[in-house]
């Protein structure tokens, strides 16, 4: 049988011991694309940042909190299987130094030196054997379409789901699927449910038949 694995929901890059960067994925395009995988056949793995709703109870769920943790969870688990749905949205930039205790407000700018975090997806790319394969997502506000494909291109993957900001924490979405010659497979809107199995058929169709 086969094994998916799906990232999924935020990380968090702390300052302090109760401060901390991050975004407003709520995980709910994870959970959907868990659900449709998992209606399809396949086995699936969830490698999932700090979120609030639930994932399909045969899905296996390995909860990390930074980028860093997420970044070898999906590692050890992509090894085992044999795609990797990269709908999670990691906290890009990390500060450069983490306080041992709390900041205190001093009534001055507090100056933060922040440098990237790995890249999930891109490593998961770039690590993919001939029989696996990758789907990226990006959300894009500006040149969303072009953005999307240099994605595509610089992390490895067969192919990249675009959507926007307003996709975050929201119970809808809007996505459009893109090939690696930068076409659009599909157009998508509905509920997350609805766009995750749309997205499944065209895995199925694309990649996951051929492998």
């Amino acid at each position: 049988m086969s094994r998916i694995l799906i990232t999924s929901g935020p990380t968090r890059q702390y300052l302090d011991p109760v401060r901390y960067l991050t975004n407003a994925s709520s995980g709910r395009m994870g959970a959907a694309l868990a659900q449709a995988t998992l209606d399809g056949g396949p086995q699936v793995a969830i490698v999932s940042g700090p979120v609030e709703v639930d994932y399909p109870p045969q899905a296996e769920v390995i909860p990390v909190i930074s980028t860093e943790e997420m970044l070898e969870a999906s590692r050890r688990t992509f090894a085992s299987c044999d795609g990797a749905i990269c709908a999670a949205a990691p906290c890009d930039y990390r500060p450069e130094r983490v306080e041992s205790h709390k900041i205190a407000k001093t009534g001055a700018p507090l100056m933060l030196h922040l440098i990237e975090t790995p890249d999930v997806c891109a490593t998961l790319g770039a690590a993919k054997s001939p029989r696996q394969w990758v789907v990226g997502f990006a959300l894009e506000t500006d040149d969303r379409r072009f953005r999307a494909l240099t994605k595509l291109e610089r992390k490895s993957c067969n192919l990249m789901v675009l959507n926007g900001p307003e996709a975050m924490n929201a119970e809808e979405n809007q996505v459009e699927i893109m090939d690696p010659t930068g076409a659009i497979l599909a157009t998508i809107a509905g509920s997350k449910i609805d766009v995750a199995r749309a997205i499944m058929r065209i895995i199925d169709e694309r990649l996951a038949g051929d492998k």
